[in-house]
């Protein structure tokens, strides 16, 4: 069956000339696609073991999430700092998206504090570069954003969330999600700032639970609003009293 359209009589009406049958587009050759898409099949794979491989011996781990554009040396870079160090003092990995601002942030203040520090970087055609402070065979680079999105799902023991733009609320509603699905073991999800995050968080709970009726009171027993980066390593501490595993 042909996926292309004929033209219908109203465009011919329009015109008023026939119009001939579309052509395929020049990029598109169903033999060709299907090979390409086989070879990226494979490079999927590499991308997967590659994480897997890497993450085989990190441990209990904690997945940051931030900015780009926040500057070195701003009250956010130096509170996701605090928070890296605070994780590696508890014996958390830190992981991130390995380029700069809140991510750069958070791995310095594992580095330096002497625990793991793991970069998943994506490669982007503003060429993201990773940060310095990801320790040295600690950093996996992905072509594909689904790939990278669960190295940080799987292996994190919690989300802490610093404020940022659209990829990162991509990555908290998509953590979101896939715990309230039950696609992913339970794990917490902590907004840090909540000036920032106050607006985001109220209208969940005011439009989407409250007004609407969309998700249920246990669909927000995960989700943490705080400014205090202890406060939020009591809250990954004592949502695990039976000890850590892998997400799914």
């Amino acid at each position: 069956m042909d996926i292309y359209r004929s033209p219908s009589e109203k465009e011919e009406e329009k015109t008023g000339k026939p119009v001939s049958s579309v052509p395929p587009h020049p990029s598109v050759n169903r033999e060709s696609d299907f090979m390409a898409d086989g070879w990226r099949v494979f490079k999927i794979m590499a991308e997967f073991v590659s994480g897997f491989e890497m993450m085989s011996d990190a441990g209990p781990s904690v997945t940051v999430f931030g900015s780009t554009r926040v500057k070195v040396g701003s009250s956010e870079y130096l509170l996701a700092e605090k928070i890296g160090r605070l994780l590696a003092d508890e014996g958390f990995s830190v992981i991130t998206g390995g380029g700069p601002g809140v991510m750069e942030a958070a791995n310095k203040g594992a580095q330096c504090a002497g625990g793991p520090s793991i970069g998943f970087n994506i490669k982007l055609p503003n060429q993201q570069e990773p940060n310095k402070f990801i320790d040295h065979n600690k950093l996996v680079s992905f072509q594909y954003f689904f790939v990278r999105k669960v190295m940080f799902l799987k292996y994190a023991q919690a989300f802490i969330a610093l404020p940022g733009g659209f990829g990162t609320l991509d990555e908290v509603s998509e953590a979101i999600t896939l715990i309230q699905t039950g696609k992913s073991e339970r794990f917490p999800v902590i907004l840090i700032g909540k000036s920032y995050w106050e607006g985001f968080y109220r209208w969940i709970i005011d439009t989407m639970y409250r007004k609407n009726g969309y998700i249920s009171t246990d669909d927000l027993s995960f989700i943490f609003l705080e400014d205090s980066p202890e406060k939020a390593i009591e809250i990954i501490k004592g949502f695990y009293p039976d000890g850590y595993s892998l997400n799914f």
